[in-house]
């Protein structure tokens, strides 16, 4: 088959979902970016008037921004160190050949497979100061027991959103790290055995620098996850309270469909894409040619 005829077929393959990819991705963020330098309301029939920097420079000038720019920050350092880690334990757990392990694993995975929708009312029922957690302390400690306001409490809103987010994810990132483990050949720990490796101290010396593709993958995917949460909050305490936990998306949102203000939410997506695309450079930089390239 000639090249020209291959190229042709491949491209008649690829066509449409390039096609749909640009109908719903491209298209859609080329719009943001250049309504972003314009002042345009809901009505999208209205002509677009160019305003140059101006939405950027009350972005900067925004302390709400500052603040939930704080807020998803805080979120990403609450949830990636404990996703890697516990993920990461949680493959080391279940790597072994042992009688009904296979079920062991897709026990740990089903969390993956709820919807988020789901998950996160579950868990605002349980977080409820009428909920499951305070009836076990209540029924726990007796009635001197005061009902403590998981969702309501500012310093506690934020970790219970966070919870939803690490259960949803441990089992999803344990595939990945048990799929390095078992790249690793078991001879390799055999001759860190016989030099006196043993226990965990092998997975430091065998385990960990064979993962770090691995590890750079989950962490970066993970923090960029974390950075565009939206669906736990919004279902959980949408914002509140006193904006304890908005983040950079659901500011968006907010600022779209509550303030109707388009050309600034799409400003504040902007920024959101700098954070992603900078996260999406650390993941290439750290993983160049070992791994996942």
């Amino acid at each position: 088959m000639p090249a020209t005829t291959r190229s042709a077929t491949a491209w008649g393959f690829l066509a449409p979902g390039l096609i749909l990819i640009g109908l719903s991705v491209l298209i859609p963020a080329a719009m943001a970016l250049v309504m972003s330098f314009t002042q345009s309301g809901l009505d999208v029939s209205e002509p677009l008037q160019f305003v140059g920097l101006a939405n950027i420079r009350r972005l900067l000038a925004d302390p709400m921004f500052f603040k939930v720019l704080g807020t998803t920050l805080l979120y990403l350092v609450g949830v990636v160190p404990p996703v890697v880690l516990g993920a990461l334990a949680l493959a080391v757990l279940v790597n072994r050949q042992l009688p009904g392990i296979h079920w062991f694993r897709a026990a740990l995975y089903t969390p993956v497979l709820v919807s988020i929708v789901v998950a996160a009312i579950a868990f605002r029922w349980l977080d409820a100061e009428t909920g499951l957690i305070n009836g076990w302390l209540s029924a726990l400690l007796g009635p001197a027991f005061s009902p403590i306001g998981f969702l309501t409490n500012p310093l506690l809103a934020l970790p219970s959103v966070m919870v939803v987010t690490l259960w949803k994810g441990l089992g999803y990132y344990m595939v990945i790290f048990l799929a390095g483990l078992q790249g690793i050949s078991p001879d390799l720990y055999e001759a860190a055995e016989l030099d006196g490796s043993e226990g965990w101290r092998k997975h430091l010396d065998i385990t960990l620098p064979l993962l770090r593709p691995y590890l750079t993958l989950v962490a970066v995917i993970s923090a960029i996850a974390a950075t565009k949460v939206f669906e736990e909050v919004y279902l959980m305490t949408q914002g509140g309270p006193a904006d304890a936990t908005k983040t950079l998306v659901y500011y968006v949102y907010d600022q779209a469909f509550a303030e109707l203000e388009i050309s600034y939410a799409c400003t504040v997506g902007l920024a959101l894409f700098v954070i992603v695309l900078l996260l999406s450079l650390v993941r290439f930089a750290f993983a160049g040619d070992k791994g996942f390239s």
